[in-house]
């Protein structure tokens, strides 16, 4: 039997899952490694796996088939590469080999075997990470509002990471991922929802063999920098609080994670100096051919920009998914046509995001 892994990305993201996929081959040459992609290629670039460090990839069609048009259209690019994680997880789970399954941001790079946790699955159904496993001081309100309120409020796991046993629990953690996240995978914390880390809360409760790793070396991020310090060892090896970095998530690489970084990496150089690492890292695994946030899906045929006010829209009115069930198509009795003539959406659109969560 064998453990298997994916992560999901859209092209953008593609230097970065790169960097996932080469960091986790070389801790475990042996594990089946998959890319799901929730886009197509742009015009001038071929996705050659024979020269990735991916075994298999999935596409969004593979995956949802006839429906992968209308139901792409009511997501944005955030919502759409996490929602595929469910249905992801169910498909990768038929494989008759699969006995374990771990999923990892494209953000993230792996640093020591992932073993424990692989052993954790002997006896659990699912694992999971919190953002944080320690609480900030009293004193430090700022560490407060940004770590624990925040996971209040997106979600006191972070599914950059999840890992599940094939079996009959782990199975149906995974339809129930996937059932929710086909239908209410979405930003809208204005409703109690943030994508699929909120339904991930509820976990717990509705399931048996779960367990919570608490440790510290594992999902390593801004969200909890405040109570984890890096150093190396007489050897090498990077530790955190101690024990071994299993793997850090590089979120929001850029103004954002630095920002992030600074305030509570502090004076630990050492942090600094892993992400001056990744980042080259990223940028040596950046294809030019690859436009900066390309997202196929991310424009009408005729290459306008879709607002996500439109792709709110049509997720919120059945009549208009009735009436246009391709609503990619512009021209005459279009979608598009549709929303020009009796909308302002299109005058004033929304800014769509394309980093994934």
């Amino acid at each position: 039997m064998t453990v298997h892994a994916f992560t999901s990305c859209s092209y953008s993201y593609l230097n970065r899952a790169r960097v996932l996929a080469s960091t986790l081959r070389a801790q475990h040459p042996g594990w089946v490694i998959w890319l799901v992609m929730t886009d197509k290629a742009p015009e001038g670039f071929r996705f050659d796996l024979t020269q990735e460090n991916y075994d298999r990839i999935l596409n969004v069609e593979d995956l949802y088939g006839t429906e992968t048009g209308r139901w792409l259209f009511s997501h944005d690019v955030v919502e759409a590469c996490t929602a595929v994680k469910g249905r992801a997880c169910v498909r990768i789970l038929q494989e008759p080999d699969c006995e374990k399954l771990f999923y990892f941001d494209p953000d993230i790079a792996v640093f020591n075997p992932m073993t424990p946790v692989s052993d954790m699955l002997d006896s659990n159904s699912i694992v999971l990470t919190p953002h944080q496993i320690d609480p900030d001081p009293k004193d430090q309100p700022h560490a407060i509002r940004d770590n624990e309120i925040t996971s209040l409020d997106y979600g006191i796991y972070n599914l950059g990471f999840a890992a599940i046993s094939n079996d009959t629990e782990g199975r149906r953690f995974a339809q129930w991922w996937d059932d929710r996240l086909t239908d209410w995978c979405y930003d809208r914390l204005d409703i109690g929802l943030f994508v699929d880390q909120k339904w991930c809360n509820l976990v717990p409760c509705f399931f048996d063999g779960v367990k919570t790793l608490r440790d510290p070396g594992y999902n390593v991020a801004s969200w909890n920098l405040s109570n984890r310090t890096m150093c190396y060892n007489n050897v090498g090896s990077a530790l955190i609080n101690g024990v071994p970095l299993r793997f850090y998530h590089f979120t929001k690489l850029g103004p954002v994670g630095d920002c992030m970084t600074a305030r509570y990496a502090r004076g630990n150089i050492e942090i600094y100096e892993l992400w001056w690492w990744y980042r080259q890292q990223v940028i040596a695994a950046t294809d030019p051919a690859i436009p900066t946030g390309w997202w196929h899906y991310g424009t009408f045929d005729s290459g306008e920009t879709i607002p996500k006010s439109v792709r709110e829209l049509y997720r919120d009115r059945k009549d208009l998914r009735i009436a246009f069930p391709a609503p990619y198509t512009t021209g005459p009795d279009s979608l598009l046509d549709w929303v020009q003539k009796n909308t302002d959406l299109m005058k004033y659109p929304q800014k769509e995001g394309f980093e994934p969560v």
